[in-house]
């Protein structure tokens, strides 16, 4: 019997239209907020991934600079200099894919799409070299399942990725379930305000 692809077709469907009333709703939640309890969340989060044994023993580590309302972990890499922190420079016109270059403060342009990425002339850093992943998101469930912003760009790049993933969000953006599709990719861990957590994917 051959496969139905129109089933399978409106199931993709389905959960990209949960995501983006999702994303909305999620955004509102983060913007609620308010600036104040989101600069208190983001020097706890800190906190937590500084004392973390993991984060300890990793020398490259893949972190992103935050477009407004989003975990900012910029303090972590202003106080840990001595590690290796790369940054991701998305290039759509190229299946979406990422690239990754050191973190140069100095060197950071302005993407179209608002947020900061490294300079194109940087050198690059082969994606192998990252041993941990701080992973930004819209939203994550507690069974490491990610809404991000739609583009795919982490998806793709942590569907080869060997290293500890870690999906950096808000306590009330950890939700207890998230639609998921085929390519998705769960986190290996979650940090919120409130600690790290060890999610186990059902499916």
């Amino acid at each position: 019997m051959e496969p139905d692809n129109r089933a399978s077709s409106n199931i993709s469907n389905d959960v990209a239209t949960q995501k983006r009333e999702l994303r909305h709703t999620c955004r509102q939640v983060r913007k609620a907020m308010g600036e104040a309890a989101r600069q208190q969340a983001s020097r706890s989060i800190c906190g937590w991934i500084e004392a973390w044994p993991v984060f300890q023993r990793s020398s490259v580590i893949l972190t992103y600079m935050p477009i407004p309302g989003e975990v900012d972990l910029t303090p972590l890499l202003k106080r840990q200099t001595k590690k290796g922190w790369v940054l991701p420079r998305i290039i759509p016109e190229e299946n979406h894919r990422m690239v990754f270059h050191p973190y140069a403060p100095d060197r950071l342009v302005r993407h179209p799409f608002g947020m900061a990425e490294p300079a194109p002339d940087l050198p690059l850093i082969p994606p192998g070299e990252v041993e941990l992943a701080l992973v930004p998101g819209v939203a994550f469930d507690r069974m490491g399942w990610r809404l991000g912003y739609g583009g795919g760009y982490f998806d793709r790049f942590l569907c080869d990725f060997t290293g500890v993933s870690v999906g950096v969000t808000y306590q009330a953006l950890l939700l207890d379930q998230l639609p998921h599709g085929e390519h998705d990719v769960p986190m290996g861990w979650i940090v919120t305000e409130a600690g790290l957590l060890h999610p186990n994917p059902k499916n």
